[in-house]
């Protein structure tokens, strides 16, 4: 390979077929003709309602979530194919069974605003109809999953409804009662516990909105803005186009719901940049998974899951929740951020060059596209509902588009940013309501409580035992699963255990959350990792385990916040919370300098021990392993500084 080849930048085709490979969201048809028409159009209508019922209120549970859930399902069979193998076959147009699934798909979705009043009457009872309609609606949930978002979901909640079926054969405590077809049938369609649950009532609330909202941002420039906004800051320090992707991927994941979809459109721009000045391809690949991979932990968006943590915990606001993220989150890119350095120091790689920067001041200049996010966050924290916030946050991406003839938005620029937005909320509908399966049958079976009582036996009752079984259980279920179907699997199954250690609510949540987001950069199944190694041309296992290293930060973190609640900004004061962020950052410096070997110089092998372990004490949030923590780095540090600096003037060594 010569060097012009190794860092071109990938085309707009080779991106397309890496989001196919690693993103089942990405696996579209190629529509033409008619068929082309309908989709556009019921884009549109699904956009059009979604807006109409945010403005002017939302229907009664079962029709607003029923109506969403039939959109969501009729554009998938006819967006996306049985087998990606067909997807370019033929007259790229829709099978006939296709036809006949997405027909259903409409049926399901207008049985219960066309049946409400004989529903509800006969409460508990279910006529012929409504258990054929109903298991229709199950099976056409699992099959659009699949196409949509991929087959662990898929597997999970088949699973879970077998599980509710055979309760009565399972071993141990896992045994139940038992759901007979028709109790499941239910459950699942005619009650708000199942499909119709939680998950999809945020979905066809909150979550498409904000969708909407980054479909109207896209249209304003701001993902090209956030590159060109990292170079101008990062790009010349050490290390440079390293520095740029982690900064870059962090505003990404304000807007972006998916780790892989952040890698491909950033990591096309970063990761060729970082090969052309000597980066190794699998450390770019690496350090592009693990920012992208971190952008979904990034308030205030968090990949649309803090939006379900709101309903699922209770008796808290979606800004309690950004606020509690926004600390772990920092401390996330800090630690990135460290490596990334200290590799860069460790190699000798250089930042750009003045020549290699883009016009700090045209850049500056455009600040202004972040003012949507900013408006955001100021409406959130000033108590305006979710909804009107994104409402408006629309408005004024509107707005900021119009102050720049390039991305000046007319109708039809309005029209395709709807269209695109409601074709990002599929897959989350059909994630959703997957997931609403697997909530309703551990609500039907209490399998939540016995799984983590559980695993509080497997632990013998010990903390540290039990977050670390907690911590496989949610890397393993949120393997290959988008953000939120990640975060209600690993919520429901995994987090109850460390909620019967006392521990508060939202520690527990968010613990699972980081653990399910971090299975992206986690081998052997790392999606994220892959489709950097993708870009980069690396080698996919290595580019994991670069990522994994790299992110090394998300593996203590969650640790840190259980064990130290004042992370989260809970029940604490600012001197605690200063305290507990000196020596939580001292702490990843310490770690990173152990990883990767290099400090303000090289290290040996006993300087690495006593760094991990010093890092891994200031981590701890105990009084005695914070002061030796920090009694070792500072030791640690005053023997690198001089060591440094005698290397440096070698006539002050010869003298002494």
């Amino acid at each position: 390979m010569t060097k012009n080849e190794e860092v071109k930048t990938i085309t707009e085709e080779e991106q397309k077929a890496l989001l196919e490979k690693y993103d089942p969201e990405a696996g579209t048809r190629n529509l033409t003709g008619i068929f082309k028409w309908i989709v556009f159009f019921g884009l549109l209508s699904f956009s059009v309602f979604q807006l109409y019922t945010a403005i002017f209120g939302v229907f009664t549970a079962q029709i607003q979530r029923s109506i969403h859930l039939g959109f969501a399902l009729t554009l998938i069979f006819l967006l996306f194919p049985a087998s990606r193998k067909r997807k370019n076959s033929g007259k790229l147009q829709v099978a006939w069974y296709d036809l006949i699934l997405a027909g259903l798909s409409i049926v399901v979705g207008t049985y219960w605003p066309l049946n409400f009043e004989k529903i509800v009457a006969g409460i508990g009872f279910l006529t012929t109809t409504d258990l054929i309609v109903g298991i229709i609606a199950i099976l056409l949930v699992l099959e659009a999953t699949r196409r949509a978002v991929g087959l662990p979901i898929t597997i999970i909640a088949t699973v879970f409804l077998l599980y509710g079926l055979f309760g009565p054969y399972m071993p141990g405590f896992l045994a139940h009662r038992g759901l007979s077809l028709e109790r499941l049938v239910q459950s699942m369609f005619f009650t708000t516990e199942g499909i119709l649950g939680t998950p999809l009532s945020v979905s066809a609330t909150f979550i498409f909105l904000f969708l909407l909202f980054g479909a109207f941002l896209v249209r304003t420039g701001v993902g090209k803005y956030f590159n060109d906004l990292a170079v101008s800051i990062a790009g010349r320090r050490t290390g440079g186009p390293a520095k740029v992707a982690i900064f870059s991927s962090a505003l990404q994941g304000t807007i972006s719901g998916s780790s892989v979809a952040n890698v491909v459109t950033s990591g096309s721009f970063t990761i060729p940049m970082m090969k052309k000045l000597g980066y190794r391809k699998e450390f770019a690949g690496g350090v592009e998974a693990a920012a992208s991979t971190g952008g979904q932990l990034m308030p205030p968006i968090m990949g649309a899951a803090a939006f379900l943590m709101v309903e699922f915990i209770g008796g808290i606001t979606y800004w309690d929740i950004a606020k509690a993220a926004a600390i772990p989150a920092l401390l996330y890119f800090t630690g990135v951020w460290i490596m990334t350095h200290f590799e860069a120091k460790r190699v000798g790689l250089r930042g750009l060059t003045k020549e290699e920067m883009p016009n700090r001041k045209e850049v500056f200049k455009r600040i202004y596209l972040l003012s949507p996010i900013v408006a955001v966050v100021v409406m959130l924290m000033s108590g305006v509902t979710v909804t009107h916030a994104a409402l408006w946050a629309i408005v004024i991406a509107i707005v900021v588009g119009f102050l720049n003839k390039e991305t000046r938005m007319g109708p039809i620029q309005i029209v395709m940013a709807l269209v695109e937005g409601a074709r990002t909320a599929l897959a989350v509908a059909a994630a959703t309501a997957a997931a609403g399966i697997i909530v309703g049958i551990v609500t039907k079976t209490g399998l939540g409580l016995k799984l983590a009582n559980g695993l509080l036996g497997l632990a013998g009752g010990h903390i540290l035992l039990t977050l670390f079984l907690t911590m496989i259980a949610a890397i393993v279920l949120g393997m290959g699963s988008p953000t939120t179907a990640n975060y209600v699997i690993t919520s429901t199954i995994a987090a109850p255990a460390i909620i019967l250690l006392g521990i508060p609510d939202l520690s527990a949540h968010l613990f699972v959350f980081y653990f399910g987001i971090i299975a992206d950069i986690t081998p052997p199944v790392a999606l994220a990792a892959f489709a950097a190694a993708g870009v980069a041309g690396g080698e996919p296992l290595r580019t994991g385990l670069q990522s994994a290293k790299l992110a090394i930060a998300a593996f203590i973190i969650p640790y840190m916040f259980v064990l130290s609640p004042e992370l989260l900004m809970i029940d604490t004061t600012w001197q605690e919370l200063i305290w507990v962020l000196i020596t939580a950052l001292s702490g990843m410096i310490a770690i990173g300098a152990a990883m990767i070997g290099f400090w303000m110089r090289h290290m040996h092998v006993a300087e690495r021990v006593l760094s991990l372990a010093a890092g891994l004490m200031l981590i701890y949030p105990e009084g005695f392993s914070d002061t030796a923590g920090l009694i070792l780095f500072g030791v640690l540090f005053a023997l690198q500084f001089i060591w440094k600096r005698d290397k440096q003037n070698p006539l002050r060594t010869q003298g002494a």
